[in-house]
């Protein structure tokens, strides 16, 4: 059977609270500022990274990799509960090898489960809520950089504030 839409947002929703939460509590002394999920043009299940302000203060090139998700020392946590996640994203039709229109489609439905999921976890309040909700950053990326990474994704993703004032402010 073809895992659905909302079994891949549940569980994403499912994996990546336990990653967080795993991230969270084992860095204690650590203000997490950018919590990305990150995907291949081809939308394979979604890999988690993060940078804190305390990670960043430790690099001499903080303004270069102050949103890199490869660069962070947090960069691809969680495995142990997103490799169940990917399998899942396997078991759907690859995204290059169907015809154009279901192609697109397939991108597209792959992407809302991510952002379906990370919407959850934001009401939930994983990331905080109020004024610590809107100093972080939430983000789902397609890896090498598309058009809607910078403006429409995180605007979906992250109430008005400073985190996504910044992050519009560096990618501009």
């Amino acid at each position: 059977m073809i895992p659905t839409e909302a079994d891949l947002a549940d569980a994403l929703t499912t994996a990546v609270r336990a990653a967080v939460m795993d991230l969270f509590r084992d860095n204690p002394g650590h203000t997490f500022y950018y919590i990305t999920l990150t995907t291949p043009g081809e939308a394979f299940g979604p890999a988690l990274s993060a940078w804190s302000y305390e990670a960043l203060a430790q690099r001499t090139d903080a303004d270069d990799v102050r949103y890199s998700y490869a660069d962070s020392p947090f960069s691809i946590v969680g495995e142990e509960h997103l490799k169940p996640v990917r399998e899942l994203f396997a078991a759907r039709p690859e995204v290059f090898d169907i015809d154009d229109d279901a192609s697109e489609a397939e991108f597209d439905l792959r992407l809302r489960a991510m952002e379906t999921a990370l919407h959850r976890l934001s009401d939930e309040g994983l990331f905080g809520v109020g004024e610590a909700r809107a100093g972080v950053l939430v983000s789902l990326e397609v890896v090498p950089d598309d058009e809607e990474n910078t403006v429409a994704r995180a605007r979906r993703l992250n109430p008005p504030g400073p985190a996504l004032d910044a992050w519009l402010a560096y990618w501009a």
